[in-house]
């Protein structure tokens, strides 16, 4: 039989997934809208719509969230980082895309744990839960459009393709734990380690890939370190079972994973710094570089807990 969240568990896990995917969705309309060109003003413009209609969905979880989410949460960087207003404000200058800040300034205030009841929240999580949803399915295809567009070699942007279909596989994966809570379905150790870890060191590898593409020809020394990571990262992929195993089955890549994010999340960490400084030759937009560092973070979140759970 499966397990049934409890109210107050279903209130935290949804707004903490908002905090973490509303933004990324947020981020990625505004990567889109970047990449287009003047004959394509249309696409720029429904992308612009997304980033718009994703801050408010950010706007609500951040207002709900007081209170009510983990300090685990709150510290680890997954929502934002110390670079993320930064990011903001020098990508809204070089795009002149329009990013509400203010957001990101009253996540910095959110306290954990406030004793708040979240079970009192549970109507109007489960009303955001399901208007991120509708929101998210119209994304994917829009992103999906884009694809078709590109590989058909009707319509040209910026973005590589390969990144598009990176960004949709991250919003069908929102969808997916959205849903997951609106059934109110606790999930098993085992089996969230297994789909975790499949989906996250695939995204993990391809980072590697658009970052080793991106980077300035000269930065040989980066270049060659983003595709070591990319390697270790297939490597772990493909190592994870399809098929719900034991513990002991799963412990030992958790173990190596979590090394490897870590030392994944610093250079990224160190290359946000470099890219906001001007240190470092890209094109990498600035909040590309701060959003793929919070990817990592929440990745190793997910592996911490897993460890926990687990007991390893």
């Amino acid at each position: 039989m499966k397990a049934i969240l409890l109210p107050g568990d279903f209130v935290r896990e949804s707004l903490e997934l908002h905090l973490f995917f509303g933004r990324i969705m947020k981020e990625h309309s505004i990567f889109l809208e970047a990449g287009f060109v003047t004959k394509d003003a249309a696409f720029a413009q429904q992308a612009d719509m997304f980033k718009t209609q994703f801050a408010e969905v950010l706007r609500e979880a951040v207002f709900l969230a007081n209170g009510v989410v983990s300090e685990e949460t709150l510290r680890s960087g997954e929502s934002i980082t110390d670079k993320t207003l930064r990011a903001e404000q020098v990508t809204e200058e070089l795009s002149g895309i329009t990013i509400e800040s203010v957001i990101t300034n009253e996540e910095f205030g959110l306290t954990p744990n406030g004793g708040v009841n979240p079970a009192q929240l549970e109507a109007q999580v489960t009303a955001l839960n399901q208007k991120a949803i509708g929101l998210t399915n119209a994304l994917v295809q829009f992103k999906t459009n884009i694809l078709n567009g590109m590989l058909q070699c009707k319509l040209f942007t910026f973005n590589f393709p390969l990144l598009i279909i990176h960004i949709r596989r991250e919003a069908l994966f929102y969808i997916n734990h959205l849903e997951r809570l609106q059934r109110h379905m606790a999930v098993d150790f085992i089996q969230e380690a297994i789909e975790e870890e499949k989906f996250w060191n695939r995204q993990m590898a391809e980072h590697a890939q658009f970052i080793r593409q991106l980077l300035d020809p000269t930065e040989s020394g980066l270049i060659v370190k983003a595709e070591g990571f990319d390697k270790q990262f297939n490597t772990l992929e493909q190592k994870v079972p399809e098929a719900s195993l034991t513990k002991t089955d799963i412990s030992g890549l958790t173990r190596s994973t979590i090394t490897a994010t870590r030392a994944f999340r610093d250079f990224k960490a160190a290359g946000t710094e470099g890219i906001l400084t001007c240190k470092i030759k890209s094109i990498i937009i600035p909040l590309l570089a701060d959003h793929v560092l919070r990817e990592a973070n929440h990745y190793l979140r997910i592996l911490n807990r897993l460890k926990r759970d687990l007991q390893l």
